[in-house]
């Protein structure tokens, strides 16, 4: 803002006297100057470069980068939360969120585990093309998918599917790692046993700590399987970890799972207040989300205008953040699972469709401002970016 209409804000004078009287009796801080901003920076840096040490195979289509820093330092995170890896692959500029699994107590590295996706443009690169000694660029950690002793229960019931494991293997192992005084009831749902990612090593922690119960649940189990089979039911949950009093609930995995098992957890009377729920992506066939009209179909394309200049054509199954990226043009993003905010662009013209439960703050809403990570086009869209 130019000095001239500071001079002119009420009390300007007074505000200068003061600064003067500080100047004269006050401590000097010069020296320290930007320090905060260093020290803010060191524990919640926007970027990281990270060299990865190790690729760990866990199954034939899951394995674990460990990223250890060049200095030695990585900015402390609590089980639970997650980085973003910023990537370029074949001219795209993206990125995606992944779950620390290793625990917090262990500061020498993260370890990302990531599960193949079919046609996953970022999981098949980084399974099929990284390598010991490579780097990736991440985000410093974040999420609030964790534990809070202050809110919630000591007793944890943790629902798991696929690659939504990573975050309780973080929350197990520290709490092993630590003797904390933590009782965490693991179900974990995967199609075949050859799929479930840590299943050893959970079976082993499981064996040593009484306070750690581990039950995995196959779709299609091998020959001879005694485990658990099927679905997560609400009777199977309550049937396993008994009544839901004095438990906090948490849910990690594809987005099949959260529309089967969340209305499992209303059933066996699971308050809503009780139960966290991880991010994650829209599901891939976005057209059966309630709500989605009947005369679009996914694969109808239409065409972007960004105000500022140039225009690119989007399908209406493809999160319009997406089809941006694949178009050269690059917004910031975290999440990817409409719950940072950090993509939202606004909606000049046209309508989009934005899965129900997404958590546009009112202000945005009122303005037109939607997060593009979520957004599918309806029709010809006009976006301020």
């Amino acid at each position: 803002m130019k000095a001239e209409y500071i001079q002119k804000f009420e009390r300007y004078e007074d505000v200068i006297r003061e600064i003067e009287v500080c100047r004269k009796y006050g401590r000097d801080y010069t020296l320290e100057k930007g320090s905060v901003e260093k020290f803010i920076n060191r524990l919640h840096p926007a970027l990281m470069r990270l060299r990865v040490a190790d690729v760990i195979a866990e199954t034939p289509s899951a394995g674990t980068f460990r990223l250890v820093s060049e200095d030695g330092y990585l900015p402390p995170f609590q089980a639970g939360q997650y980085v973003s890896l910023s990537l370029e692959i074949g001219g795209i500029r993206t990125s995606r969120p992944y779950s620390i699994s290793s625990p917090p107590n262990q500061t020498g590295y993260y370890d990302l585990t990531i599960r193949r996706v079919e046609n996953g443009l970022v999981s098949n690169y980084l399974l099929g093309h990284v390598r010991q000694g490579d780097f990736l660029k991440c985000s410093g950690p974040a999420g609030n998918f964790y534990h809070n002793p202050l809110f919630h229960d000591q007793t944890m019931v943790c629902l798991a599917g696929g690659s939504g494991i990573t975050p309780f293997m973080s929350m197990i192992q520290e709490i092993v790692d630590c003797g904390l005084d933590r009782n965490l009831i693991l179900l974990y749902g995967n199609r075949t046993l050859e799929d479930t990612i840590f299943h050893h090593r959970l079976e082993a922690i499981s064996k040593r700590f009484q306070n750690i119960q581990f039950y995995p649940i196959l779709e299609v189990p091998p020959k001879g399987y005694a485990g658990h089979t099927g679905l997560i039911t609400g009777q199977f949950i309550k049937n396993t970890v008994g009544e839901p009093a004095g438990k906090t609930f948490y849910i990690c995995g594809p987005q099949g799972m959260y529309d089967f098992c969340v209305p499992e957890f209303k059933k066996i009377g699971v308050p809503g207040k009780k139960l966290r729920k991880e991010a994650c992506a829209s599901s891939e066939s976005i057209s059966d989300q309630p709500g989605w009209p009947e005369d679009v179909r996914p694969d109808d394309y239409f065409d972007v205008k960004v105000s500022s200049g140039g225009s690119f054509p989007v399908r209406a199954g493809e999160p319009l953040l997406t089809a941006m990226e694949k178009n050269g043009i690059v917004v910031p993003s975290q999440c990817r699972s409409g719950q940072c905010s950090l993509c939202r662009v606004k909606i000049i013209s046209g309508k989009v469709f934005q899965p129900g439960g997404t958590p546009v703050r009112k202000s945005d809403s009122r303005f037109g401002y939607v997060h593009a990570c979520v957004s599918y086009p309806l029709e010809d869209l006009e976006i301020l970016i």
